[in-house]
């Protein structure tokens, strides 16, 4: 036998390993086959979008009247709870406003009041002037038989003519300030002043001070942190309606997503959402699709796209989706309204195989 040279020594261990490396390779194809096709088969039920943001409450603190600003009881960034105070006007025009309402409420009370004696006591003389008339007609009727009888004068019976005559006019005048008494006391003058027109107005303008009066001290609407506290300083004046400041909402947000319409097929409500957000890195939060938008985002644009019939190319619309994130749980960092997140919706829906596969064994099960 000849003596193997070291070249070919070196050969041989270099062969076996080629074997080696051969036969791993025929069994991991196959094992990645299988594993690739499971995982395309029973995958794709998590949809993923990362063009969404936390949304949360904003509103612009200002108020319905119109003063100076007295007091600030807030600063930058603090967290404030509902009905918190967060600034004040200075009052004193609106207490004065209030005051001059409470006397006017008093002047017209006073004034149904006495309009309601003036009627009684108008009662009173129309019942005197009715006896008055009555005495006087029976005088004229008598002195008219006497005058007849030739047993009195012409002057008296022109008297007792005159006389009846007069008391009729005061009845007939004192009927009419009665009636306007009465109309004054809006047509029942036995009704309580507090329903009388000019009262409840007199109480309405009262009101109305005292919700102004009310309205110089700013509280939050809701629980939230402040900002732009800095844009008001004390002795500004500030306009009805004009903002103050800011108030975020703490604990109301939410996310809104735009995934691609064809991301959304078997997206639903109440489907379980995981939300990542870029600022915390491996930190996650549980939510739920809570809606889905009724259209695409391009449907309320300023500028609509314009359906041409020349050059046209698809462009995959996006369809805004919001997320109710579960913030309450302990231990996690707070959401802030603008932060970029990602977030994945369980659909419950795996892939399949392919259609060509399906209608392939199908096809094939139909010919069997």
């Amino acid at each position: 036998m000849a003596p193997q040279t070291p070249s070919a020594l070196a050969e041989r261990p270099r062969s076996s390993h080629r074997s080696w490396l051969r036969w791993a390779l025929f069994l991991l194809l196959p094992i990645a086959l299988i594993a690739g096709g499971y995982w395309y088969v029973t995958g794709g039920q998590v949809m993923s979008t990362d063009d969404a943001y936390v949304e949360a409450d904003k509103v612009g603190v200002s108020t319905d009247v119109s003063g100076i600003v007295k007091e600030i009881d807030v600063t930058e960034n603090q967290h404030v709870e509902t009905g918190w105070v967060l600034y004040r006007l200075d009052d004193l025009p609106f207490r004065l406003a209030l005051e001059r309402a409470e006397a006017q409420v008093g002047m017209i009370a006073d004034a149904l009041n006495a309009l309601k004696a003036n009627y009684r006591d108008m009662q009173a003389q129309i019942q005197q002037a009715q006896h008055d008339v009555d005495y006087y007609d029976r005088e004229f009727r008598r002195q008219q038989i006497l005058l007849n009888g030739g047993a009195a004068s012409q002057v008296a019976f022109d008297t007792a003519r005159r006389n009846l005559v007069n008391s009729q006019q005061k009845l007939a005048s004192l009927n009419q300030q009665l009636a306007a008494i009465a109309a004054n006391l809006n047509g029942d003058p036995d009704g309580a002043i507090e329903k009388h027109p000019r009262y409840l107005d007199a109480v309405a303008q009262r009101d109305e001070a005292q919700r102004q009066l009310d309205h110089t001290v700013v509280k939050a609407p809701f629980t939230g942190v402040v900002t732009n506290v800095y844009a008001i300083a004390r002795g500004k004046y500030l306009a009805a309606s004009t903002t103050a400041f800011y108030l975020v909402a703490s604990d109301h947000v939410w996310v809104d997503a735009n995934p691609k319409e064809t991301e959304l097929t078997y997206v639903r409500p109440g489907q379980p959402v995981t939300v990542a957000v870029d600022t915390y890195p491996g930190t996650e939060w549980q939510g739920t699709v809570e809606s889905i938008g009724p259209a695409a985002a391009q449907e309320f644009a300023l500028l609509p796209a314009q359906n041409t019939s020349g050059n046209w190319v698809k462009v995959v619309q996006r369809i805004p989706m919001r997320v109710r994130a579960d913030t309450g749980k302990k231990g996690l960092p707070p959401l802030r309204a603008g932060m970029s997140v990602e977030i994945n919706v369980d659909t419950e829906h795996a892939r399949g195989l392919p259609h060509f596969l399906t209608a392939l064994f199908g096809g094939g099960a139909r010919g069997a």
